[in-house]
């Protein structure tokens, strides 16, 4: 295990130690679930990026016009809501 000394804000660690304390935990280990839960999702954002980055809009619109012009079965309509538009 390693530590890092980190310098935050006053009031940021005063809401970490507040936060820690209804969650009846201590400091440590609320920050250290928020920082894995933020790497978490920083990977994941990540790797949508690259997906997105790989991936080809003009293909996957040709897909999408080769798909017939049928209304839904009637058990998949979407319930119209009011300034929603329907494809066309």
């Amino acid at each position: 295990m390693s530590t890092y000394p980190l310098r935050i804000a006053d009031h940021v660690m005063e809401e970490a130690r507040r936060a820690a304390a209804e969650d009846n935990v201590s400091l440590n280990q609320l920050l250290s679930a928020f920082i894995a839960d933020g790497i978490g999702h920083r990977r994941a954002i990540m790797s949508l990026k690259n997906r997105a980055a790989r991936g080809n809009a003009d293909a996957a619109l040709a897909i999408l016009d080769r798909t017939p012009d049928v209304d839904p079965d009637p058990a998949d309509e979407l319930i119209e809501t009011q300034g929603a538009s329907r494809r066309r």
